[in-house]
């Protein structure tokens, strides 16, 4: 079941039909960003129906107030969450006294288009009266060249009769949150400025209890154009500039120049100053111009990232989307910004940072991005290890438990069963050093900070095992695993291996790493030795029988049956099924044990991993946004072709055609990296395991071939699949062994090989 809103095109997402009733879907899709700010595709001008006006601003948050830790020690003081923050995007319009607003008059010719080559939004529409005929249109984008500028251009063409026109350009502070604390304003104004050359705001987040920084922002903008003379309006948390006039059949047109400052880069006294001098940098050149730098930053990107698929335009434009959101929303320009859940287009989920970074989107910013990227996602949570010590001495453990949610390494999420029980997550961090190093082949990263690191997680899962000695063996119990339909459950599989990796990597490692770091951790002979004990004695379910590896202790117990006798009138289960309903059904949320076998890959044999996938897959509901990719792959590299490439859409088109139902909330900006993951690791069936690349296509049967390049090790290199030939090219770099089809090979300039 899906929802399409969009036309297929390859490098656009566009529509000609303005449906009202999916507005807010509408607005999701056509979200933009650049890393620093970004907004939700809700209209420039008045819309009074149904709709999410969003802009976010990265790194700016407020920890909520909804207070827990009464009733359960350990809970976090606060929920931090991102705020909508300024809404500079406005331009109110009237014509004849009747004021443009698409909820409640009819157009002709609407028109909305997001280009994914250069992240231009633009929207047209005709509107006319028995005595008049104009068409508008709006463009803008958020600039990838200078983080803190947007531009927008309004066109008014008079089509017919001579109209009076009023267009107000404004800046406006009165925003609020739509997930939580409804009505809350999380802004106070500290200044309006206006004068000949640009009007501005500046406001600050509200007072909080809990000794978090407050936030200020200044947004300044300067309009320009063919609307004569502005006149200036003010009031709080408000400032614009409007024009009137009485047209001609003719051409107008409004140039809003806007730029961005907060207190995490500039300190308020400072502000102003920074932002008018963007401007009046910005103002030297054209929307044209500054759109014609703004394609070329892009196409840069592309060049290093673009996944082409023939004979497929909805899987081509279900990747590009992909790409294009997950780049507008993180490219590593800034180390202490992480990819958050929702990026810049909404609220849910609340904060900044989830497990979501190091298990899907480290491993594709490897490829597609220089390395530098990836390495300032690892040194983001060893700049959060302090907060880390501190959620697990809340626990009272010892070592470092990495958040579930957060924003300053100190957990920030205020559900018991995720924040306190999902720990598995901290396996995560650890198999993210892990993936840069073995991906990268630098061991810098790894043996200093690095290892800080992993001696502080290994501490910490040292310390959260138990010892049963009825089993003569070690436990972790009341957990939950990667499948959230599941609480408090006893030795998930999944979180009782990744915990025993993490001690068996880190003693592998110790003692290569940089002295410097070693005196710093002080790991004793005896805490290896325990470290080591539990390696070899972890309790890992197994039913042999089956010949499968047991997602938890009770699993088997339930009544076990395949997702395809739900009835469609029940899924998705989380919207539909009571919560105690969920729990003790059979039905998966996402990958579980198929997590540990897809990050373990090489630990594992064919037919464990087929066993098992036979196993679970059938009983997944795919009601994570991070489900669909992982089983892809399992499925592409045991020869399920068809099941590969039917999850491969469903991964790449999620939110394109809103299968899970939610996506009027916001993207799943996190697994979007899934759709890239499928078509790489899954359908080339790229792996890297001990420092060597390794490649076995397959080209799905509708497709007739596709392509990508990726870095790896200094290298950059195009790999190209059809379905009579492999054709893997070194375009930068030494010659590189690789394995193709388990074979040795030698990539000197060009492989070509038939399949």
């Amino acid at each position: 079941m899906y929802k399409r809103l969009f036309d297929i095109d390859s490098w656009k997402v566009s529509t000609h039909t303005l449906d009202r009733e999916n507005k807010r879907l509408m607005e999701s899709l056509t979200s933009i960003g650049n890393g620093y700010m970004g907004m939700r595709g809700m209209f420039e001008e008045t819309y009074s129906g149904d709709t999410h006006q969003g802009t976010y601003l990265a790194g700016v948050w407020f920890p909520d107030k909804t207070r827990v830790g009464w009733w359960k020690n350990g809970y976090p003081d606060y929920f931090g969450k991102v705020i909508n923050a300024t809404n500079f995007i406005g331009l109110k319009i009237s014509v004849d006294g009747e004021e443009i607003d698409l909820a409640k008059l009819a157009v002709e010719d609407f028109y909305v288009e997001l280009d994914m080559r250069n992240g231009l939004l633009s929207r047209s529409f005709t509107y006319q009266t028995a005595t008049t005929k104009l068409k508008f249109s709006f463009e803008r984008f958020v600039s990838i060249v200078q983080k803190e500028m947007a531009f927008l251009r309004l066109t008014i063409d008079v089509l017919k009769g001579a109209p009076s026109i009023s267009v107000t350009s404004t800046i406006d502070g009165n925003v609020k949150n739509e997930d939580s604390n409804y009505e809350e304003m999380f802004w106070v104004e500290k200044e309006r400025h206006i004068s000949e050359t640009i009007h501005a705001l500046t406001v600050q987040t509200i007072e909080n209890p809990f000794e978090v920084p407050k936030f200020t922002v200044t947004t300044a903008m300067k309009n320009r154009g063919t609307l004569g003379k502005g006149k200036e309006i003010q009031k709080p948390l408000f400032v614009g500039e409007s024009y009137e006039w009485t047209a001609d059949e003719a051409r107008y047109s409004l140039e809003k120049m806007v730029s961005v400052v907060t207190s995490r880069d500039v300190d308020e006294p400072q502000q102003l100053k920074c932002a008018e001098k963007l401007l009046a940098s910005a103002a030297s050149k054209t929307f044209a111009e500054h759109l014609e730098e703004q394609t070329k930053a892009w196409e840069k990107r592309w060049e290093r990232a673009d996944v082409k698929i023939e004979g497929d335009p909805e899987a081509q434009q279900g990747i590009r989307f992909n790409l294009f959101q997950l780049f507008s929303t993180y490219y590593g320009e800034d180390e202490r910004l992480n990819v958050g859940p929702k990026g810049f287009t909404g609220e849910k989920y609340g904060g900044a940072t989830y497990w979501d970074t190091e298990a899907y989107i480290v491993p594709m910013y490897l490829s597609v991005a220089d390395s530098s990227v990836t390495k300032r996602l690892l040194e983001y949570r060893y700049d959060q290890l302090p907060g880390a010590f501190i959620n697990a001495k809340r626990q009272g453990l010892k070592g470092a438990l990495y958040p579930m949610v957060t924003f300053t390494g100190v957990e920030c999420h205020n559900e018991w069963e995720i924040t306190f029980e999902e720990i598995h997550r901290n396996g995560s961090i650890a198999y993210a050093i892990y993936n840069y190093t073995n991906y990268t082949g630098d061991r810098s990263y790894l043996d200093s900070d690095g290892i800080k690191v992993l001696v502080a997680i290994a501490r910490f899962w040292a310390d959260r095992v138990h010892y049963s000695k009825r089993n003569q063996a070690y436990m972790i119990h009341g957990v939950t695993g990667p499948n959230e339909y599941e609480n408090n459950v006893n030795n998930n599989w999944y979180t009782n291996y990744i915990a025993s990796w993490v001690l068996r990597y880190t003693l592998e490692n110790y003692d290569q790493a940089l002295d410097t770091s070693k005196e710093e951790l002080h790991v004793t002979t005896e805490e290896k030795e325990k470290w080591q004990e539990i390696v070899e004695q972890m309790y890992l379910p197994k039913e042999e029988d089956l010949g499968i590896f047991v997602q938890h202790d009770t699993f088997l117990d339930k009544e076990l049956m395949s997702a395809d006798e739900l009835p469609n009138e029940v899924r998705p289960l989380n919207q539909n099924w009571s919560w105690d309903h969920i729990l003790r059904s059979c039905f998966i949320k996402q990958a579980d044990v198929l997590q540990g076998i897809y990050y373990f890959g090489n630990e594992f044999t064919r037919e464990e991993k087929e066993r098992n996938f036979d196993f679970y897959e059938p009983m997944t509901v795919h009601e994570s946004s991070l489900s669909p990719c992982i089983h892809s792959i399992l499925a592409a590299e045991l020869g399920k072709e068809e099941k590969a490439v039917e999850l491969y859409a469903r991964t790449a088109r999620l939110d394109l055609d809103n299968y899970n139902n939610d996506t009027d909330d916001g993207l799943h900006i996190t697994s979007m990296s899934g759709s890239w993951l499928a078509i790489v690791q899954g359908f080339a069936g790229m792996r890297t395991f001990d420092g060597k690349l390794q490649f076995s296509p397959f080209c799905p049967n509708d497709w007739d071939g596709y392509s990508f390049p990726i870095g790896y090790q200094d290298r950059l290199i195009e790999v190209k699949v059809t379905k009579k030939e492999l054709v893997i090219t070194l375009l930068t770099g030494e010659p590189l062994e690789l394995r193709i089809f388990d074979k040795p090979v030698l990539l000197e300039n060009r492989i070509e090989q038939s399949l």
